[in-house]
């Protein structure tokens, strides 16, 4: 669906009349250097037009770079894509990554793309073994069914769900994050990246009436509510559980730099989760939880608006960066701002999003095959440092057309406010 440039510059308008964010709303740390477009105020028709070109180019790769995928992009290698055959977690993102370049461009070999790559995560319908069933199947298999009406999108998707909530334990009041249900390692451990996965139950309530699902879904939201954030607005990566009795025991962390610090990436997860459990809900606990994260975050983020991998690590703030904390935490702001109508949030999505856009991309290589650079996947296990991911370019397509073309992602996704 094509937007007029007049109605751009009357959304821009909107956006535009709050200013800039203040020092109290964003309090950076005083590091790295604003985009120029970054810097002042935010929602102007040159924000506009720097996300509109970084939309062309991310459709221009994909269009380019999609005919040599032989599989599910995990990460890159010398700016190469490296693959998973069957998804590994990540599996949801490619397939979604073609839905938002067909929303934005109307071109149908995206759409035959984006059906042929998510019919290959068929088999993972059952998958018992994981909790990423939500990061697999919303943003393929759901926003298929959204986009075609065809039912098989929507059967597997419950079917998934199905799998999803065997992971339940409800002596804990939560869905555990890793290993085989008969496994006893990590039996009892969540992770804060389980709240994106949520929607998926949500989404299966509502297309079978069955309120089990969602009813697990929030009872996991207050229990990650209740453990992970810290009175600051931070949060750990990891929760460990007594399996048996659902006891307890306190915060540990894998992907961030230790258990009192903050995973940048792990934060934008549970900005994004819980304002999107707010939404399923109407639980209002949920939008102020969503609210001290993104506040905290908010906080913690450096003038050049790309956040560095974990916030309380000892070198931050000029550490390493992860592009991909960026481009979620965007959407989750977004989100937010329809949530609770406080227009710094916004503000600082579109400076992330300018950010991102003028700093990030891959413009400078043209070996390159993913949109996004600068992302880091796991830095204490030294593994994809300053590489770029799939859900990076997943969520920057997703934030830009959340400002540009707010009617197609709602299609895509469900952007519908509690009524």
């Amino acid at each position: 669906m094509s937007v007029s440039r007049r109605a751009l510059l009357v959304t821009a308008a909107g956006a535009a009349a709050v200013g800039p964010v203040t020092e109290a709303s964003a309090a950076p740390a005083a590091a790295g250097r604003a985009p120029a477009s970054a810097a002042g105020q935010v929602g102007t028709g040159a924000t506009l037009r720097t996300l509109s070109e970084a939309a062309e180019y991310a459709v221009a790769k994909v269009r380019a770079v999609a005919p040599r995928v032989t599989g599910f992009p995990v990460g890159t290698k010398f700016e190469k894509w490296t693959y998973s055959r069957g998804g590994d977690w990540v599996g949801g993102f490619w397939p979604g990554t073609l839905w938002m370049a067909y929303l934005y461009s109307g071109d149908d070999t995206f759409r035959a793309r984006a059906v042929e790559s998510a019919r290959n995560l068929a088999p993972r319908q059952t998958d018992t073994t994981t909790h990423d069933l939500g990061f697999l199947f919303y943003p393929s298999w759901v926003t298929a069914w959204r986009l075609t009406g065809d039912d098989e999108w929507r059967t597997g998707a419950i079917r998934a769900a199905d799998s999803l909530i065997r992971r339940y334990n409800p002596r804990g009041g939560f869905i555990r994050a890793w290993g085989a249900l008969n496994d006893t390692a990590n039996a009892g451990r969540i992770i804060i990246d389980t709240m994106m996965n949520l929607d998926l139950l949500a989404f299966a309530s509502r297309q079978t009436g069955d309120a089990r699902y969602l009813d697990i879904a929030v009872a996991h939201a207050k229990t990650a509510q209740r453990v992970f954030p810290r009175p600051d607005g931070s949060t750990p990566h990891v929760f460990d559980f007594d399996p048996d009795t659902g006891a307890p025991l306190g915060p540990a962390t894998v992907q961030g730099y230790d258990a009192s610090s903050c995973w940048s990436r792990g934060q934008a997860w549970g900005i994004y989760g819980f304002t999107t459990m707010y939404r399923r809900t109407g639980d209002t606990g949920f939008r102020d939880t969503a609210r001290r994260l993104a506040d905290y975050a908010i906080g913690a983020l450096t003038p050049d608006h790309v956040p560095v991998w974990d916030y309380r690590a000892p070198q931050q703030p000029y550490d390493i960066k992860d592009a991909s904390a960026g481009a979620i935490m965007a959407c989750g702001l977004l989100d937010l701002h329809a949530a609770t109508g406080r227009r710094a949030f916004r503000d600082v999505a579109l400076r992330i999003l300018t950010a991102l856009a003028e700093t990030c991309l891959t413009r400078g290589s043209a070996r390159a095959e993913a949109v996004v650079a600068r992302c880091t996947r796991n830095r204490p296990g030294e593994d994809g440092i300053e590489i770029s991911l799939p859900y990076a370019d997943y969520y920057l397509l997703e934030g830009i057309l959340r400002v540009l073309r707010p009617a197609d992602v709602d299609r895509a996704v469900d952007l519908s406010q509690p009524s």
